[in-house]
Formats: structure tokens, C-alpha cells, sequence
């Protein structure tokens, strides 16, 4: 096999790491800045917080910047302001796939971010001119990063070989994890030594300043990049030359009768159930049953994240070791990962809910959770390029779709569940996560593939009669 160190297909890898590190980024910078720009006696009438946990962080007061424009938005209307990405994000999934497979995944990537980058540095002026500009703003991003995902992995079908397909396609999204990680203490620390406006125009200038590396140093296909060695471009085109279609029309029917892709549809639902459960309602969840401020300590609530992106590419070595060396099978490898991805967060998750007031436990508890999350990346989260290499960008945008709805709707419900924030109320919102999970591994373990269908290859509709 051909080298890994300087090769075209690493370099892709870590160029889309990158990209999704800043995707991210530009996504939850929102929810760490939104605590200043909002007045602070607008944002609720204290809450009822449970009095079962003592109070216990000692808050000293720093002197902080407080030089940024202050706005009177109540509750609900922050949390349209936070909601309003999803709608944007919903849209763009199956059209991206659907593009990514007819331009490419470099434009269409490339764009993706380049326009989150511009709205993102658009945000405070939004915010000056109303609340109804920063909502626009905030679909509009969704609209860009929509479409991130499916180009990805359409690129990947042409440049990821089967047997390096766990590692690359690990590396490349791992930055989302990271993402999240340098985001979440840094944006605070920005709020609170400069500025919140800061917030959007450092990270919305660094998605810019990524777009001009991507544009000039990554092509769409191995055939046609500038610099890769002649041995690399063979080695990757004859690894996949009997998985990819030629034909030019989508076959949709087949495609959405295909049980191995509900499979996914199921695992990838189930998944972020959790994952935007826990991303959005965390702090909330610490500061009001546990009595501890996430927010002030920025590096707590991105321990988890931290956890995650550690396994994320651990777990990429180990599965693909596992099919190369051990001669495991694919969907083996697939079913385990997954099992192991979405029981063990369950399982941890619920007993979260039952540790009392330990806090430092609690602490451990949800990051095992999400840090487990992280073998998911190379259990259901590439299948779709496996079962289906063609088509793999279109199939992500169909499962991404239905996956976009629990950050809609979980959040929602869960907000709707904790009107008391009594410990029974949230233990409640962890037992309903969990048992989602634990649907989703059993559904995928039953009826997921790990081999190319036959819809997806040339001459599919030669042998259906």
C-alpha cells in the first residue's frame, strides 16, 4: 500500500478536519455569547431551582468586559434564536448529496463553509438591526453547514480506499469534536476579556482564511489532483474501481426500500437524541440540580467533546486494524461499534441521573457517555459509504435529515419535562435518551450491511427482473 505521512488522501483528511473544527466552532459560539448579550434580568424570572444539591461554587468576581450591546430577549425568544439553525440545517441535507454527486464535494464544501463564515460575521450587525435579522442569520448559517456532511462524504467515495475508510473518514470529522472543545472555553474567554461581538468576527475571519486553502490545494477526484504521486492515484482507483456506479440517474426507489439504509437512518436518529440533548441542556442541567456553573468553567463543559474526538480516532485505527489484520468482516466491525457507541452512553447517561449530588461523578459519568458516542463515527456514521459508495453523499443527506429533528424536538421536550427541575423530572429525560439509544443499536444490529447493495453499482436495473 502506498504511504500514509504527506499523501493526498491524509492531507485531504486534515484539511477537512480543519474545515469541520471551524464548522463547529461556528456553531456553538452562539450558545456561549448569547449569555451577554442578553440582559441580564431579562432571561428568566429565577428559576425554580432544586434545592436537593448545596450551592457550592464559590464565584469571585472578576472585573469583566461588559462594553457589548446588551438586548431584552425573554426566554423563548432565545430559544427560537438558538432553534433557528436547525431550520436552515433540515433543508439543505438531501439537495447537497444530491449536488455534491453532480459538481462535487469541493465546491460545494468549500462554499458550505465560506458562506457560515460570512453570516457569522454578519451575526452582530443582525443582532443591532432585531431579533427577527439574527434568526435569518442564524437559518442561513444552517443552510451553508447543511450541505457540509453530504459533500464530505461524497468526496470520500471517491478517495477513500475500503480498507482506509474507518481512519480517513475518523480524521477528517473528528474536528467537529475539536471543534466544540476550543470553542465552548475560548468563546468565553473572549466574552469575557473583550467583547461578545469578538466571538463572531475571530472565528467567522478564520473560516474565510480556511476557504482559500481549501480552494487552491483540494480537487474533487484523484484523477484530478495537481500534485498526487502516480502510486497514489492508482492504488486508491484500483482499490474502489468495483464499487462505484456509472450510471447517471439516481436510483431513488430502490434506495428507499432498502433496509440496511433505514439501519442507519435509525442509529443516526437515536444518536443525536442524546448527542443534542446533552450538547444544548448540559449547563442547565448542572447549574440547576447540581448547583454548579458550567458556564464559568468553560473547560467542564467541554470535557466530554474532549473525550469524544480522543475516540473518534482511536476508534478509527482500531476498526479498521481489525478489518485489515484480523480479517473481520465489515459489518461486524460496523454492528460492534455501534453497539458499544450507543449502549455504553445509555447506560452511563441513566445513571447520571441517579448519583445524587456527587458532582465530580456526574462530571465523569456524562463524559464517558460522550466520549463512548465516539465509536458510533466508525460503527453506523460511515456505513453509508459502504453499502452504497456512489451514492454515499445523498444517503448521509437522508439519514442527516431525519437526525437534524431530535435537535428540534429533543430540547424541546426535555425543556417541556423539567418545569419543576426536580431530580425525577430529569431522570425522566435521560431514561427517554437511553431508551432511544438502546432502539437504535438493537434496530441497527438487526438489519444493517456492510456490502455494496445491489442497487448501487453499474447495471443494477440490467438484472431486477
Amino acid at each position: 500500500s502506498v504511504p500514509a505521512c504527506c499523501s493526498a488522501r491524509y492531507n485531504l483528511a486534515l484539511l477537512a478536519c480543519l474545515g469541520f473544527f471551524l464548522l463547529y466552532a461556528l456553531r456553538v459560539n452562539l450558545s456561549v455569547a448569547l449569555v451577554d448579550m442578553v440582559e441580564p434580568n431579562t432571561s428568566l424570572a429565577k428559576n425554580v431551582t432544586s434545592n436537593v444539591c448545596p450551592e457550592h461554587s464559590s464565584t469571585i468576581n472578576v472585573p469583566r468586559n461588559t462594553t457589548g450591546e446588551k438586548y431584552s430577549w425573554d426566554a423563548d425568544t432565545q430559544g427560537w434564536i438558538l432553534g433557528s439553525f436547525f431550520y436552515g440545517y433540515i433543508v439543505t441535507q438531501i439537495p447537497g448529496g444530491y449536488l455534491a454527486s453532480k459538481i462535487g464535494g469541493k465546491l460545494l464544501l468549500g462554499f458550505g463553509i465560506f458562506g457560515t463564515s460570512v453570516f457569522t460575521l454578519l451575526t452582530p450587525l443582525a443582532a443591532n438591526l432585531g431579533v427577527g435579522y439574527l434568526i435569518a442569520v442564524r437559518a442561513l448559517e444552517g443552510l451553508g453547514e447543511g450541505v457540509t456532511f453530504p459533500a464530505m462524504h461524497s468526496m470520500w467515495s471517491s478517495w477513500a480506499p475500503p480498507l482506509e475508510r474507518s481512519k480517513l473518514l475518523s480524521i477528517s470529522y473528528a474536528g467537529a469534536q475539536l471543534g466544540t472543545v476550543v470553542s465552548l472555553p475560548l468563546s468565553g474567554l473572549i466574552c469575557y476579556y473583550m467583547n461578545w461581538v469578538y466571538v463572531f468576527y475571530i472565528f467567522g475571519a478564520l473560516g474565510v482564511l480556511w476557504w482559500f486553502f481549501w480552494m487552491l490545494l483540494v480537487s474533487d477526484t484523484p484523477e484530478t489532483h495537481r500534485s498526487i504521486s502516480h502510486a497514489e492515484r492508482e492504488y486508491i482507483l484500483s482499490s474502489l474501481k468495483d464499487q462505484l456506479s456509472t450510471q447517471k440517474s439516481v436510483p431513488w426507489r430502490p434506495m428507499l426500500e432498502s433496509l440496511p439504509l433505514w439501519a442507519i437512518v435509525v442509529a443516526h436518529f437515536s444518536y443525536n437524541w442524546t448527542f443534542y440533548t446533552l450538547l444544548t441542556l448540559l449547563p442547565t442541567y448542572m447549574k440547576e440540580i447540581l448547583r454548579f456553573d458550567a458556564q464559568e468553567n468553560g473547560f467542564l463543559s467541554a470535557l466530554p467533546y474532549f473525550g469524544c474526538w480522543l475516540c473518534i480516532i482511536l476508534s478509527g485505527q482500531i476498526a479498521d486494524y481489525l478489518r485489515e489484520k484480523q480479517n473481520f468482516s465489515t459489518v461486524c466491525v460496523r454492528k460492534c461499534f455501534t453497539l458499544i457507541g450507543m449502549i455504553g452512553p445509555a447506560v452511563f447517561l441513566v445513571a447520571a441521573g441517579f448519583i445524587g449530588c456527587n458532582y465530580a461523578l456526574a462530571v465523569a459519568f456524562v463524559t464517558i457517555s460522550t466520549t463512548l458516542g465516539g465509536f458510533c463515527t466508525s460503527g453506523y456514521s460511515i456505513n453509508h459509504l459502504d453499502i452504497a459508495p456512489s451514492y454515499a453523499g445523498i444517503l448521509l443527506g437522508i439519514t442527516n435529515s431525519f437526525a437534524t429533528i431530535p435537535g428540534m424536538v429533543g430540547p424541546v421536550i426535555a425543556k417541556n419535562l423539567t418545569h419543576n427541575n426536580t431530580v425525577g423530572e430529569w431522570q425522566m429525560v435521560f431514561y427517554i435518551a437511553a431508551s432511544i439509544n438502546l432502539f437504535g443499536a438493537i434496530f441497527f444490529a438487526l438489519f444493517a450491511s456492510g456490502e455494496v447493495q445491489d442497487w448501487a453499482v453499474s447495471g443494477y436495473h440490467l438484472h431486477r427482473n
